[in-house]
Order: C-alpha cells, then sequence, then structure tokens
C-alpha cells in the first residue's frame, strides 16, 4: 500500500525514526548551548524532509522516497503555510540573549526562511512548467536512474513507481493550473511555451525501450532475481504505457493549442497582475537584500561599463585590432577555441584543469571539503534548454558532487571560459561551498541544505576572480573568458531588470547581451528566456559575489599585512550558505573584534 504524507502530524507526532534523528542532533551538535531551542531547530528540519520528501532524496534521507506531495494543491499549500507560522511563532519564544552566537545566526536564518516563503505563498503559481526549472525536468533528471534517486534494491525500484503515480496526479494538476492560468492573464510568453513542447514530446515520442522512463530496467542489479525482474519490468511497463505517457501527450497537445493560444508576446513578470509586487519579492527572494530593481538596473550599468574596459585590454593584449563586439565574433568563431571531435574530450579539458589548480588550492583554502567530485555530460532529453550546473553529493558523502556540462554539438563547443566554468561549478566554487557546509558538524541540519542564491552564487561567481592565483588563466583567451563570465554576470542585472520592470522586450535584451557580450545569439536567447521563466534569480550572481569581495576588502584594509586570504575564506564559508545581511554581520563582528584599534 502506497505510504500517505500525513502532514498533520507536524510539530505533534514524529515517527520513531524521526525521532531517533532528533535526539542524535541534540545530543552530538557541539554549538548547542540552549536544548529547547535546539530542538526546535530539528523538529523544523524533519517537518520539512517530509513536506518537501524530493529534499530528502536529494540528501541522502530516503525515508520518503516512494512519495510526492502535490505540491500544486491548496490542502499542500495550506499545509505549508501552516508549517511556516507555527515555526516563526514558536522561534519568537526564545530569548536572543540566552542563545549562543551559533544559535542567534540560526535563530536569524530560521526567521528569514518563515518570512520569506510565507511572503512567497501569497502569489498562486499559474505558471508551474517551463522550459529551465520546473518539476517535469527534476523528476526526468531522477529517472535517468544515475542522480539522487537509488535504484540499488527491489524496494528502491518500488518507491519509484509509487512515486511516479504521485508524480502523474501533479502532471494532471499543473494543467489545471495552467488552465486556471489563462482565466487568470497569468501564462507563459509564447517563445518559453516552444521550448517546453519538445520536452514533452522527447517522452510521448519515444519507444517504450528508448523512453527516459524506462531507463532503470536497463539497469538491474546483479542480485536481482529473475522474477523480480519480470515483475518490474512489466509494472514499469504499465505505468510508461498507461499513465506516464498518456498524460505527457494530453499536457502536451494542451501546451500547443489552447496554451499557445493563448500565450503571452510581452516579456516581462510586470504585464501579469500583480507583476510589479511579485518581481519585487523574487528580487528580495534572491538576493536577500531590500534593493529595488531601478537600483539593480543602475549597478548593472556600471558594472558593464568597468568591464568593458578591461575586455578593451585583453583585445589590445592578442593584437586584435577591430572594435569589441567585432573581438567577440573573433573570439566566439575562433577555429583553435573550438578544438574537441567528441563530447568526452570536453569532459577530459575540465578533468585537466582540475589536476593544473590541484597543487595551488591549499595556499587559497585550509579546510577542503571530503565529499567526492565527478565532471558528467548532462543527460540528452534537457541538454537543449540547459546551462552547465553543479548537483551537490549527498548528505553522508556517499553520492558524489556532479558537475553537469551540456554538450549539445561538440564541434560548436568553445573552451575559451572553460577554465572559469571550473572554477565557478566546481573548485572551489559550488563543490566546495556546498559540501563543506554539509560536512560541518558545527551546524544544525536545517542549515546544511538551505540555499540561498545570492551568497551560493555569488561564492561560485567571486571564486572566478581567484583563477590566476590558482595557476589559470595563463592564455589571453581563457582570462577574457573570466571576464566574460563576469560581464554575462552583470548584464543580468540589466536585462532582468529591463524586461521585468522597465518594459523591455525578449528581442531588447537580447540584442542588449548581444553588443556587450562574447556569447553566441542561441546561448544569449536561452539565457534571456531563463530569465523570463524565473524573474530575479539571475540577479544574485553579482550582487553576492559584490557583497564578498566588499567584505574582502574591508578586511585587507583593517588587518593590513596580518590579512590572511585562508583565514577569511574560511570565515566566509564556516557559516553555510545564509541570507548577505546575516553575512555581513557576521564578517564584520569577526573583523572588527580582531583588528587593533
Amino acid at each position: 500500500m502506497k505510504k500517505v504524507l500525513i502532514v498533520c502530524t507536524l510539530i505533534f507526532g514524529l515517527n520513531t525514526e524521526a525521532q531517533i534523528n532528533i535526539s542524535k542532533e541534540i545530543t552530538t551538535n557541539p554549538t548547542m548551548h540552549n536544548v529547547g531551542f535546539i530542538t526546535l531547530l530539528a523538529h523544523y528540519h524533519e517537518d520539512g524532509l517530509r513536506l518537501n520528501p524530493l529534499n530528502a532524496t536529494s540528501q541522502g534521507d530516503y525515508r520518503y522516497n516512494d512519495t510526492l506531495p502535490n505540491f500544486l494543491s491548496a490542502d499542500y499549500k495550506k499545509e505549508l503555510k501552516n508549517y511556516y507560522i507555527t515555526y516563526l511563532a514558536k522561534s519568537k519564544k526564545f530569548e536572543k540573549a540566552k542563545l549562543s552566537e551559533s544559535e542567534q545566526m540560526s535563530f536569524a536564518i530560521l526567521k528569514w526562511e518563515c518570512e520569506i516563503n510565507l511572503e512567497g505563498l501569497a502569489f498562486e503559481n499559474y505558471t508551474p512548467i517551463d522550459q529551465m526549472w520546473s518539476m517535469n525536468l527534476m523528476i526526468g533528471q531522477l529517472a535517468g536512474g544515475s542522480s539522487a534517486q537509488p535504484f540499488k534494491t527491489v524496494e528502491d525500484y518500488d518507491n519509484w513507481l509509487e512515486r511516479l503515480d504521485d508524480y502523474v496526479v501533479w502532471l494532471k494538476s499543473a494543467k489545471s493550473k495552467m488552465e486556471a492560468g489563462i482565466m487568470a492573464k497569468n501564462v507563459l510568453p509564447k517563445s518559453l511555451i516552444k521550448k517546453v513542447l519538445p520536452q514533452l514530446a522527447s517522452v510521448v515520442d519515444a519507444e517504450l525501450q528508448s523512453n527516459l522512463f524506462y531507463s532503470p530496467i536497463y539497469n538491474f542489479p546483479s542480485e536481482f532475481t529473475e522474477s523480480d525482474q519480470a515483475r518490474l519490468t512489466s509494472n514499469y511497463t504499465t505505468l510508461i504505457t498507461n499513465k506516464i505517457v498518456p498524460t505527457y501527450k494530453e499536457l502536451h497537445d494542451f501546451m500547443a493549442n489552447e496554451y499557445m493560444n493563448a500565450g503571452r508576446e510581452s516579456s516581462g513578470i510586470q504585464d501579469i497582475p500583480n507583476g510589479d509586487a511579485y518581481y519585487a519579492h523574487q528580487i528580495k527572494l534572491y538576493t536577500t537584500t531590500a534593493l529595488t530593481a531601478s537600483e539593480i538596473h543602475e549597478i548593472g550599468l556600471n558594472e558593464v561599463a568597468r568591464l568593458s574596459s578591461e575586455m578593451e585590454k585583453v583585445k589590445k593584449e592578442v593584437g586584435f585590432t577591430g572594435n569589441l563586439k567585432e573581438f567577440f565574433k573573433e573570439v566566439r568563431t575562433k577555429k583553435e577555441l573550438m578544438p574537441f571531435t567528441d563530447p568526452q574530450q570536453v569532459i577530459d579539458n575540465f578533468n585537466d584543469i582540475y589536476k593544473k589548480m590541484t597543487p595551488k588550492i591549499n595556499a587559497l583554502f585550509s579546510k577542503q571539503p571530503k565529499t567526492p567530485f565527478e565532471v558528467r555530460r548532462t543527460e540528452a532529453f534537457r541538454e537543449a534548454s540547459a546551462s552547465a550546473e553543479y548537483n551537490p553529493g549527498s548528505l553522508d558523502g556517499t553520492r558524489p558532487g556532479i558537475f553537469y556540462v551540456p554538450i549539445p554539438d561538440v564541434s560548436l563547443y568553445n573552451i575559451y571560459s572553460d577554465e572559469d566554468l571550473f572554477l565557478h561549478e566546481a573548485i572551489p566554487g559550488h563543490h566546495f561551498q556546498i559540501s563543506l557546509t554539509q560536512e560541518n558538524e558545527d551546524l544544525p541540519q536545517f542549515r546544511k541544505t538551505l540555499w540561498y542564491s545570492a551568497y551560493g552564487e555569488g561564492w561560485a561567481l567571486y571564486t572566478e576572480s581567484l583563477g590566476k592565483e590558482l595557476g589559470l588563466y595563463q592564455d589571453p583567451y581563457q582570462n577574457f573568458g573570466m571576464l566574460g563570465a563576469e560581464m554575462h554576470r552583470a548584464v543580468r542585472l540589466v536585462v532582468d531588470t529591463g524586461i521585468h520592470s522597465k518594459g523591455w522586450s525578449r528581442e531588447k535584451a537580447i540584442q542588449y547581451s548581444l553588443d556587450n557580450e562574447a556569447e553566441s545569439e542561441a546561448a544569449i536567447t536561452a539565457e534571456i528566456e531563463r530569465y523570463m521563466a524565473n524573474p530575479g534569480q539571475a540577479l544574485s550572481y553579482k550582487i553576492g559575489q559584490l557583497k564578498i569581495l566588499e567584505l574582502r576588502a574591508k578586511a585587507e584594509a583593517n588587518f593590513g599585512k596580518e590579512f590572511d586570504i585562508k583565514l577569511f575564506h574560511e570565515k566566509i564559508l564556516e557559516a553555510g550558505c545564509v541570507p548577505l545581511a546575516i553575512l555581513e554581520d557576521k564578517m564584520m563582528n569577526w573583523i572588527n573584534a580582531n583588528t587593533k584599534s
């Protein structure tokens, strides 16, 4: 019988395993000062896992692998709202003076978590499917059998079948939400709908044996009996044939016809009802600041101008005599920068970059993660629309952190920014930051898996500037790649705010990007459509990087010759992923406490 997620047990009735986990955290947390508060945090974490079992799975906690709540249902939204309201109220019963320094930071983070999520719940999600961020893409990754969902035991295979049953319910709800969105005049732009259709069609049109959801059948562990293999093959075949494919087809046909006809011609979120308020929320969510769209737009313009000047220096260094826009074309089309004929060569090149920089890592980082790391090619079903990304390893370190690289056409793969990309997505960017947080025994469990984009992406962008100290960027084109990547994030500040608060069209945003960065038109178009799908997310990188650079400058100025880059990095990373205001308070307290008056 399918397990049911019984959310009414929140706060009041946890199962035995959850109670054991909570007891373990309370007794092993080295920063524990206030037992009652640590207990509250442990309950918050446990209840959060049950509310979002996909998060539990990604963390390597497999208790809920056979469930998938209908995140789009009114009942789920009500229970999620109650979760945040309840914990916010309970947290306020603790006096700050009776909490340790670490607990005070946890208190501030818990307050932020509850309040920002409650703000988000005030908006209805009428666009649950897009080409970049949505549930169908996440489930597709899990279905391949090489991601977070395990396929090692018969129970694992059965769990996935149960979860897919729930997923079909979610897909039907997604269609209902989009139908309601048509009535509410809150729909995706047509340009994004067009990108979703091939993703859905890939499941509908595939033969059974080549269907993405059939993949686990090809990877039965050797110890499975013939009887188990036959039963599972039959059950997977039935589910795919009778539920998955028909539901995908219904959704595809709806989006290709009725939904496409209702699709927006406009690009920005301000064109939907209450769009300005939603964008203001998104800015706050992703930057963890009180900056306005206009302020961020101006920061972006200033950064674009500064970086253009730096790019001119590289252009002069390589002896190119044309203007900067002509140099962008030269970099994009230079045959020497597109040397590969096999996708594996791309993966090998990233591994070679890792080997090249490894001897220098100790000079910048005293603490390094134990979690293993791999570079993999992005799965075929999402490769055309995907960008390079990092997927964290499991909390126990048994599943490696994975740097995914899309290679849709290896003959066009340009290596000019590969060194910079590796620093950002892998080491010492996302892999270092996330793995060190997960391995940090001083942090309560709920803080080990939090993600604040301004901090996480800001850190990763900051690490791109460390390339020369790590023995990279010796080739001017790779140095230009670093500047190009930073320019890309600066341009984001301009075009994201332009699209969503200043009435810019998709085409105007594309042209601005083409005028100021070296990416191809196809890549830029995909990026602009990414910003259209998730307003505000693209702002987090540069805003976070600028804050970390500002804190480093303050530390260098205050410590002078005693400034220790390894200690600075340790202090930035040791608190885990936190809102920028909390990070600034922590770092300034450290600087002030250790600076001679």
